[in-house]
């Protein structure tokens, strides 16, 4: 990508209605809740959203700084129940880092 097709993807707003499709729900395990030790939290995002749609969407949502995003795809595995083969669902979860002074309260809900 060019700088200026970054630069329109960074500048664009996001509708409130794309920020919920975005961020489908936090992610509540014990190693999450060792990360927000570090100031970040855990959310499964929808698999087409990228790094600057996540960013925009928490900011929005929850209305806090965000410093940085690390997004990993997960592939769903093949199990066996009962002989017969499927398959789990893929999915994507961000690791959102905001900015020192900032906390999301995920008890509360949105």
């Amino acid at each position: 990508m060019n700088s200026s097709k970054i630069k329109n993807l960074i500048n664009n707003n996001i509708s409130k209605e794309k920020a919920y499709n975005v961020i489908v729900k936090p992610v509540v395990t014990e190693k999450s809740t060792t990360l927000s030790e570090n100031n970040q939290i855990v959310f499964l995002v929808n698999l087409d959203s990228n790094k600057i749609d996540i960013k925009k969407s928490i900011e929005l949502i929850y209305g806090v700084k965000v410093s940085s995003v690390n997004v990993i795809r997960v592939k769903g595995k093949t199990k066996v129940f009962k002989g017969k083969v499927g398959k789990r669902s893929d999915y994507k979860k961000a690791i959102v880092s905001l900015v020192k002074g900032q906390s999301i309260d995920l008890s509360l809900g949105v």
